[in-house]
């Protein structure tokens, strides 16, 4: 048995072909299915049903890959050791943010961090917080920034930093002339909401606390995007929360519809989550090193309370 037939048969596990595993693996597809072939074989069981279509797993198929997932892992650990001990930061790096976060964070970080660590090569996705989760768990996320806590015993989070929300209130709505805005003022069936899979959202429905069953509305309206919330907002069909780095580089001529919460200022905290395996620490590190000493000029808020990004139930 070796890691390298383990490797192959996640692969084959995961795209439920030996084609495309062989591909992703970068060898040819009879290399691949030789080197299962022969585990199976020596273990004297069948991992996978060939008859179906796609290929799924046996029952004991199931158990070996996730024994196998957690070999792999800890066979990637000891390069991790090498390189701590020659004090090397470099290699690929996948990372995920969340897209409420990308657009904002980005820009601020990632230009300082590929100057500060040249030899890391970053791969960057933008995907929605249950899709990080599940790639993180699969291995195919080294970590990823996201709105935090998650409460996901295989993940660990590093707090980056507590990002305030901000009312966005267009001129005519009842709340425009209030300087700060109380909690308590705010309704949802007044509120423009990203739509469903975003964690912004969930934050902001349990900012409310009352979510009712919109089927009897005669007007509902979600959006995928903070800037499409904004014009809608502007064209008065409601308000909008915003979190507070998306206000930052607002045109100046609708900045003064921005209020502020009375304190302690709603806010998410935002964190770099990764397996609870803890591979590739030294570039979790740096990172965070980066983004809290750039974050720290950005946000000066200081009292706030932490508002959970998990669907309310």
């Amino acid at each position: 048995m070796t890691i390298t037939q383990l490797y192959y048969v996640l692969a084959v596990a995961e795209h439920q072909n030996f084609t495309k595993a062989a591909e992703k693996c970068f060898v040819t597809q009879p290399t691949l299915s030789m080197q299962i072939q022969k585990l199976e074989d020596e273990l004297d069981i069948l991992i996978f049903d060939r008859s179906k279509k796609p290929i799924e797993l046996t029952d004991v198929g199931r158990k070996i890959v996730n024994q196998a997932k957690n070999i792999v892992n800890e066979s990637y650990r000891i390069q991790d050791i090498v390189d701590q001990q020659k004090g090397f930061i470099g290699g690929e790096f996948k990372l995920g943010i969340i897209p409420t976060i990308m657009p904002t964070l980005l820009p601020m970080f990632l230009k300082t961090f590929i100057k500060k660590y040249p030899k890391i090569k970053l791969k960057i996705e933008e995907l929605n917080t249950e899709e990080i989760i599940n790639r993180i768990n699969e291995g195919h996320l080294d970590a990823a920034i996201a709105a935090t806590p998650l409460q996901n015993d295989n993940i660990k989070e590093r707090v980056l930093y507590f990002e305030p929300f901000v009312a966005y209130i267009p001129k005519g709505h009842k709340l425009h002339t209030q300087e700060k805005i109380k909690v308590e003022n705010l309704v949802i069936e007044d509120m423009l909401l990203l739509e469903d899979g975003h964690c912004f959202r969930d934050g902001v429905i349990n900012l409310c606390k009352v979510f009712k069953d919109h089927e009897d509305d005669k007007f509902q309206l979600e959006s995928g995007s903070i800037e499409t919330l904004i014009k809608l907002s502007n064209e008065g069909l409601g308000m909008t929360l915003l979190p507070y780095l998306h206000t930052l580089d607002l045109n100046t001529n609708i900045k003064h519809n921005l209020h502020y919460f009375e304190e302690p200022s709603p806010a998410r905290e935002v964190s770099i989550i990764y397996h609870k395996s803890e591979l590739k620490m030294q570039i979790i590190e740096a990172m965070q090193s980066v983004i809290t000493g750039i974050i720290r000029g950005a946000i000066k808020f200081q009292d706030v309370k932490i508002i959970s990004p998990l669907p309310s139930k």
